[in-house]
């Protein structure tokens, strides 16, 4: 089965402990060091649209791409359910086929999704990228880095919500430079029976060496290392660390 297929119902239950605030709180913070006005911001890989609802809250106009129809269609219900200012365009498309109608002056990528991109296809992104981010504008994203990646190596997870367990197991490839993980995902169903799906998902471990010189290379410039949620330096061992590019 597909990533995020049988998870999309779940998948905001499971994650109701990340900070969506605090990201856009730090996505702000680094539109005023960069000088950035945001007006229309792209939210990359956008999952269930928790961000990008929290972003529209803010006053943002929002376009947001996701590779899942299923997570899409969570996160077109979930806007939809709010009085937005401005709401949300959500695209169906890959990160690699990213084709929007115009440019936009911002754009975010949260909780990984770079990390889904075998390194031979980072090149492709961040050219999709530099055609529709305008010069000057902003990309930020952050990763999982390879010491946390290479940590979750035959490491057991239980994850549960309401309605829903979800157990998860990584295994580590130093060959291909990847960790997978096999997510079998019990559900509750309406007639009290639990029903069990499986996914299968694989995070590449990206360096910073490796991310800045394809930034360089597809017209990112200014590019800027923190720890997670703070404009400071990563520190040693730092376990998720953002990135912040301009379109040059």
């Amino acid at each position: 089965m597909s990533a995020y297929a049988s998870l999309a119902p779940f998948y905001d239950s499971l994650t109701g402990d990340v900070p969506y605030g605090a990201f856009a709180d730090f996505y702000e913070l680094l539109f005023k060091k960069y000088g950035v006005e945001p007006g229309l911001i792209l939210d990359l890989a956008c999952g269930t649209g928790t961000l990008t609802a929290e972003l529209a809250r803010r006053g943002y106009e929002l376009i947001g791409a996701d590779a899942s129809e299923d997570m899409l269609a969570v996160a077109m219900e979930k806007c939809a359910g709010e009085s937005l200012p401005v709401m949300p365009i959500f695209l169906n498309q890959t990160m690699e086929e990213l084709d929007l109608y115009g440019t936009v002056s911002a754009a975010v990528s949260s909780l990984d999704g770079i990390n889904y991109l075998p390194p031979e296809r980072l090149g492709q992104v961040f050219e999709r990228l530099r055609l529709f981010v305008e010069p000057g504008g902003l990309f930020i994203f952050d990763i999982n880095t390879p010491e946390k990646l290479r940590s979750l190596d035959g490491q057991v997870f239980l994850d549960e919500g309401p309605e829903v367990y979800c157990v998860w197991r990584g295994e580590l490839s130093p060959d291909a430079g990847a960790l997978s993980y096999g997510m079998d995902v019990f559900s509750l169903r309406p007639d009290g029976a639990w029903e069990r799906d499986f996914e299968e998902h694989t995070e590449y471990l990206h360096t910073l060496p490796r991310l800045r010189r394809e930034l360089e290379a597809h017209g990112f410039g200014e590019i800027g290392v923190f720890a997670e949620l703070r404009d400071a330096p990563p520190g040693e061992g730092e376990q998720r660390v953002f990135i912040a590019a301009r379109r040059l």
